[in-house]
Formats: C-alpha cells, sequence, structure tokens
C-alpha cells in the first residue's frame, strides 16, 4: 500500500462539501435538495462575460502570463481607481485561479513551518486546509454570536501574538457570518500590524455586497500600513463567476510582491478564458451589481425573518456578504444536517445546511450552529424554510 503523507491524513474536510455524497444518495431516491449549504449563487452571470468567452476568436488557448495578463490587470487597476485607490498600478497585482490559490500565495509568501496566523472565528473553514498544507498553527480569536460576531477586543489579537506570528487574517465582509467591520475595527488592525510587524490579511470578495446603507472599508485604506497589507479579491461571487476560477492577490508591498511571483511562475499561469470572462464582465457593470445587491437584501430581509420566527432559533441579521450563522434548537447540526439528507423529506423535499463545525478551530463551538447561504429565489428560500421548521420538530420529537 502506498503511503499517505501525515499532511494529507491532518486535511480537515470541507464542512461545505463532506455532506456531498448523502446529497447526491438523496437525489438518487427522487428528493429534491435545497442547497443552503454553498455560496453558489443561482443569479446569471453578466451577458458580458458570458459573450466573450463564447465569441472569442482564439486559435490557441496559450499560457497567461504568470502574473496575469495585463489587459486583465489593468482592468483591475482601473477598478480600484475608482474605489479610491488611485497609486495602484496593474504591478500591485498578481492574478490567480480563484481567491483560494492567492490566500495560498499569500500564506506561504509570509510563512514557515511552525509559524503562526491569528484568524477570528468563525471563519471560512479552508483558512485551516490552506494553513494545514504549509504547516502554520491557526490561533483563533473567538467571536460570538451574542454580538452579532463583532470583531473581538483588540486586546484578544494582541494577546496572542508571539514570536511566530506572522499575518492576521480577516473575511469583510464576513464568510460564514455575513459582519461587517468597521473604520475604527479596522484601525485598531493596522496598529497592531504596524506595532508587532505583521500582515494584514484581508479577504474582501464579497465587498459589494453590503446591505441597509453601509459601506465596506477596505484595508486599503489605512496608507500607513502600506507596507503590512494583503488584500485577497475574487470574481467568483461578484459576478456570480465561481468556476472561472479567476481572483487575485493585491499589495503594496514590493517585497510581499517579488515574493509572491515566485509561487505563480511556479505554478505556471492563472486560467486564460477566466480572464478573459472576468475582463468583459467588468464593463459598465454598476447595473448589475446595484441589481445583485438588492437581491441579496431582500433574500436576507427574508430569510432572516422566517428563521427567527422559528422556536429555538437565533439568527443575527447579516450586514454583508450573502450568509448567516444560524443557531439551532438541536443537539448536534453536524447530525442533523446529515439526518436532512438521509431521512427526512416533506413532499420529496429536504434541505442542505453547512455545521458551523469546522468554521471554527474547536468544532465544539460550532456543535449548535448551520451556515446558510441566501443564494436562491425567495420562493426556494421559503420553501427552505418550512422545511427546516418541520424538520426540526421532526428531529426533536425523534430523541425525546
Amino acid at each position: 500500500m502506498p503511503n499517505i503523507s501525515e499532511r494529507a491524513k491532518k486535511m480537515p474536510a470541507s464542512p461545505v462539501r463532506k455532506l456531498v455524497p448523502f446529497a447526491t444518495q438523496a437525489k438518487q431516491k427522487g428528493i429534491k435538495v435545497y442547497h443552503l449549504n454553498i455560496g453558489q449563487p443561482d443569479i446569471e452571470t453578466p451577458q458580458t462575460a458570458l459573450d466573450a468567452v463564447k465569441n472569442n476568436h482564439l486559435k490557441i488557448f496559450e499560457y497567461a502570463l504568470s502574473e496575469g495578463n495585463l489587459e486583465y490587470r489593468t482592468v483591475l487597476k482601473n477598478y480600484y481607481h475608482s474605489l479610491g485607490f488611485t497609486d495602484l498600478s496593474t504591478d500591485n497585482f498578481i492574478v490567480t485561479n480563484g481567491g483560494s490559490e492567492a490566500l495560498n500565495f499569500a500564506i506561504s509568501t509570509l510563512c514557515d513551518d511552525g509559524d503562526e496566523i491569528i484568524i477570528p472565528e468563525p471563519y471560512y473553514a479552508n483558512y485551516n486546509g490552506f494553513a494545514g498544507t504549509f504547516n502554520i498553527n491557526v490561533v483563533a480569536v473567538p467571536s460570538s454570536i451574542e454580538t452579532g460576531f463583532a470583531l473581538p477586543p483588540m486586546e484578544d489579537f494582541e494577546k496572542k501574538i508571539t514570536e511566530k506570528t506572522r499575518a492576521i487574517i480577516i473575511c469583510n465582509p464576513g464568510n460564514p457570518t455575513g459582519n461587517l467591520y468597521t473604520q475604527e475595527e479596522l484601525q485598531k488592525l493596522a496598529d497592531i500590524a504596524l506595532k508587532h510587524d505583521i500582515v494584514i490579511i484581508a479577504d474582501e470578495v464579497y465587498r459589494e455586497y453590503v446591505y441597509d446603507g453601509n459601506k465596506q472599508v477596505s484595508m486599503l485604506e489605512f496608507k500607513e500600513a502600506s507596507e503590512n497589507v494583503i488584500i485577497i479579491d475574487s470574481e467568483s461571487k461578484r459576478y456570480s463567476m465561481c468556476g472561472a476560477r479567476i481572483g487575485c492577490m493585491l499589495t503594496r508591498s514590493k517585497k510581499i510582491r517579488n515574493a509572491a511571483i515566485l509561487f505563480a511562475q511556479a505554478r505556471l499561469s492563472p486560467v486564460l478564458l477566466g480572464q478573459i470572462a472576468a475582463t468583459a464582465a467588468h464593463i459598465d457593470d454598476e447595473n448589475y451589481i446595484r441589481a445583485v445587491r438588492e437581491e441579496y437584501t431582500k433574500r436576507r430581509n427574508l430569510l432572516v425573518d422566517l428563521l427567527n420566527e422559528i422556536p429555538g432559533v437565533v439568527c443575527p441579521k447579516p450586514k454583508g456578504a450573502f450568509y448567516c450563522a444560524v443557531e439551532l434548537p438541536v443537539d448536534d447540526t453536524e447530525k442533523f444536517a446529515q439526518w436532512l439528507l438521509e431521512k427526512y423529506s416533506d413532499n420529496h423535499e429536504t434541505v442542505m445546511v453547512a455545521p458551523m463545525g469546522g468554521f471554527y478551530s474547536n468544532p465544539e463551538l460550532g456543535k449548535k450552529q448551520v451556515r446558510i447561504a441566501y443564494v436562491l429565489k425567495e420562493d426556494d428560500l421559503r420553501r427552505s424554510v418550512e422545511l427546516l421548521k418541520d424538520a426540526l420538530e421532526k428531529y426533536n420529537k425523534e430523541r425525546e
């Protein structure tokens, strides 16, 4: 038998995808599954992007530049200029195969084996996987559902900083909680980065989707920390282009950029067709972004209101992204989520949710929580909550 590495043995399963075999089995039995578990929007990709791929006249699908083709990086530069960051040039961007690769580049550029990254939790579950791949230790700073998952006090971060700390990762707006950090909170993080000479890795892929008149504050706004900030961006959620696999790593630090480009060269190049699609998606996209934001606002309001009407359910209203973290009146959401797919249906329908144990460094903290993505149309969300309410009643009755 071939040897399996310790790295592979320690790689955590995705809390979003590990229940997929049970969903597949349910579908094979003729059961319709409402997917609330994954951030795959049902909103259509911009037609400009679809047409750019469909109507391209390439004779060869050649390698792109390792840092990303100039045409697309110019579009990125112009996009960030429109946000007010006019000092950025195309050289500040490294195009990646999705935001995931951008995170991998950032972590591998900053950290050696045994180094530490601090992350407020709950956090995007794949941060664990990315860190584990490079033998990096995640040091969690807990937040709570009682505060709507507000950023923990800065003192909690400083207590965790050691000589092995290399970075703090934040997701703003947040996955899985939908929380949005304030200017004041981010200023304090910038101050910590400067004080301890560590890097803030800011995952800002949901930047466009904030609600109730709020504005997303980018870590780029803190120019005093220019050398200590890396931005992770992606087109996946902005334009409903998850399968295009196009993102970028952005930094003003030439030192970090010059080191990261070596990893970009080692993997050869980002996806050519994805860059073509993303370049076109940015063209006159204001109406698209506005319409999608309005749609997510309606979906959020409907979902959160309906969830909070269910006895025992707690669901803070998210300020951004398209997820909500929900506390359920069950013993273990891992067991409940599997039960939903294996043993429950109503009129040949069920729902799939993401248990939140995998979004914590200590899975016990998420034992009663699930992440729900409001990426389905309103009628489907309404039906999903009906199913969830009925399922909770039946699941708990079975355990009396």
